[in-house]
């Protein structure tokens, strides 16, 4: 049988834990026009919560739905051409009349309507740098949009990245375009949520009361523990829930990183294997230390101030007033202006991630590394909670 616990993409609601409330909640907004900012973490299910609710018996067959993600995007011109294949793509399903139709309004992608010499079936086959006029085609896919046969969803994933294009009045332009789409519904979903709520939220920004705010958390822990229970007892894997609980302790909750010791630890064990303290020990270091070269990387390329900030609040776990005096005594660091410039370049970086005045790293499995070395980390929580 297929690993159950995913890492990436949708497959469907036997593998999606939970969320039934968002679910309804997200539903209920989208199906009544509203458009929505979907604010959390990164990899905490924002991408599967949106598949889910695009799967749902109501969306599937009334509506259109989109994903695009535009976390590596660095312009207009990129975000346009995502935008544009994601709707190809969407449509290339449902036959050359459709495809058709997407090219006798979006005419400055014409040249990118080709046929596959092999099967007949329509390619999108155009380079960024063909985009000639992104203003102009960004118009066209709203005008699209707008005459399309039947209502769309767009969800936008990442959508603070708009806030980092160098063209200017980016927003402007979008919220302009948003508006006068009458038959489509935007999802609004991103990770940093100071940005996004600034965006939306702010009286002076153009898409200030434009969405509705849904802040996605982790799953309940008795609702994912009974998922994970479920799915490991069909499989003959002889796993205690208090594996299970340990596992969702350690990062709380945080959705990517249990369901990814939780597929190590499935993959690990043979049917009616039973686990027990030294495997699953064994599995979550050696997930958290594949990842070594990489966070050796990431060390080696900070400046030293920043990784003084860095080690401080690794070792911490949850940091508060790191500009303090004692924080700043406690971790031997240089000054208050040097911690405070560190910490606003980490988070830059997202290395950090901020949440009021406390302070952790982002990636949890970064964070365990980095506390490896003060002796604090995933080997010494003896007694507490987060004990392996």
């Amino acid at each position: 049988m297929r690993n159950p616990f995913l890492l990436k993409g949708y497959i469907s609601a036997e593998y999606f834990c939970d969320r039934k409330k968002e679910t309804a909640d997200l539903n209920r907004l989208i199906t009544n026009d509203n458009n929505v900012v979907l604010v959390s973490p990164r990899r905490m299910g924002k991408t599967g919560l949106i598949e889910h609710c695009f799967h749902q018996k109501e969306i599937s067959k009334n509506y259109y739905t989109f994903f695009v993600d535009i976390y590596a995007t660095g312009n207009l011109q990129e975000f346009v051409y995502k935008l544009g294949k994601e709707i190809f793509e969407r449509l290339k399903p449902q036959g050359k009349k459709f495809v058709e139709s997407f090219f006798s309004i979006i005419t400055s992608l014409r040249p990118a309507f080709k046929l596959d010499a092999i099967t007949g079936a329509p390619v999108f086959d155009i380079g960024i740098g063909e985009i000639r006029s992104a203003e102009v085609t960004l118009e066209e896919i709203f005008k699209y949009l707008n005459a399309s046969d039947k209502p769309c969803i767009v969800a936008i994933d990442e959508f603070q990245q708009i806030a980092k294009y160098p063209e200017k009045n980016i927003e402007a332009i979008l919220r302009t375009h948003v508006q006068k789409t009458q038959k489509t519904t935007f999802i609004f979903s991103g990770s940093q949520r100071h940005i996004l709520h600034n965006m939306f939220f702010s009286p002076s920004q153009p898409f200030y009361q434009s969405a509705i705010l849904q802040t996605l958390n982790a799953i309940d822990k008795n609702e994912y523990v009974n998922f994970a229970d479920k799915h490991l007892r069909r499989a003959g894997k002889k796993v205690d829930i208090s594996f299970i609980q340990r596992c969702y302790n350690l990062f709380e909750g945080h959705t990517f990183y249990v369901q990814a010791i939780m597929n190590q630890l499935f993959s690990e064990l043979d049917e009616n294997e039973d686990c027990n303290d030294k495997i699953f020990a064994e599995v979550v270091h050696n997930r958290i230390f594949s990842y070594e070269t990489l966070f050796s990387e990431i060390l080696n390329l900070l400046p030293e101030r920043q990784k003084e900030v860095l080690y401080a609040v690794a070792k911490e776990g949850k940091a508060q007033n790191i500009t303090s005096g004692e924080f700043i005594k406690k971790y031997s660091l240089h000054s208050t202006a040097s911690t405070q410039t560190a910490a606003r370049q980490l988070l830059e970086k997202e290395i950090f991630t901020r949440n009021g005045n406390v302070y952790s790293v982002y990636d949890r499995f970064f964070g365990l590394w980095l506390q490896s070395y003060y002796g604090t980390g995933m080997y010494c929580y003896q007694g507490s909670e987060r004990k392996l």
